[in-house]
């Protein structure tokens, strides 16, 4: 494990439309930790995840990520960045008009990656390592919610990211579906990766439990391993 921070804020904050979202953050992540960031909806949760993937510009403090300058990011840098860090989204956002295989074929090609027959090959390796292997060749509208989100989930692993940044994936998603997601969280953790998971839904988390950050009204109120 290296000793960096994976992700380090110092007295960040952050704008949205001219309206203040996030107030002197300020967090410290270690490589390979898992960090669930938790509130009530409208706390911050989603403006601080897409600070971490540069969607969010900070106005003031000092954020690094990985070995990006967060508040003086250059705008070339920031597809590096995302190929560093695999996103996950509550609401799925897969391609409709496509099967499974050519979902996964449309993000890789879009981050570099040519070959078919190495396409092909990864993309079959991450459909099996979240525990859908057959799914491939099915349009999205022929899985559950549980399957959409595995598909996602699977989607932001094609490119082995150092960071997981799942926000509310599930937002969508019934009780048990939930409980079976952040248990591949989980797995997917065991194996070396930083994952911060974004909820609202502390019932849920308690059954898997790791280090928690709660926001309330833009600020960090509490921090507990």
């Amino acid at each position: 494990m290296n000793n960096f921070l994976t992700i380090n804020f110092e007295k960040v904050s952050v704008y949205r439309d001219k309206v203040l979202v996030l107030s002197d953050i300020n967090l410290r992540i270690k490589p390979g930790e898992f960090v669930y960031v938790l509130g009530k909806t409208g706390c911050g949760k989603s403006s601080l995840m897409k600070t971490l993937y540069a969607e969010l510009q900070i106005e003031d403090g000092k954020a690094h990520i990985l070995e990006y300058n967060l508040d003086g990011i250059k705008n070339k840098e920031i597809p590096f960045l995302r190929r560093k860090l695999g996103i996950v989204f509550q609401d799925f956002q897969l391609l409709t008009d496509r099967t499974v295989h050519a979902n996964m074929e449309f993000v890789m090609k879009a981050t570099g990656w040519q070959k078919k027959d190495k396409i092909k090959k990864r993309s079959d390796e991450v459909l099996n390592l979240v525990g859908i292997p057959t799914k491939g060749f099915k349009m999205p509208h022929e899985l559950s919610g549980g399957e959409q989100q595995r598909v996602c989930i699977a989607r932001s692993l094609v490119n082995s990211p150092e960071i997981i940044l799942a926000d509310e994936p599930t937002g969508n998603l019934d009780p048990e579906t939930s409980a079976d997601i952040i248990k591949l969280f989980h797995q997917i953790h065991i194996n070396g990766t930083t994952v911060l998971l974004a909820s609202h839904n502390h019932y849920l988390i308690d059954k898997y439990p790791a280090r928690k950050i709660i926001l309330d009204r833009g600020k960090i109120i509490e921090d507990r391993g």
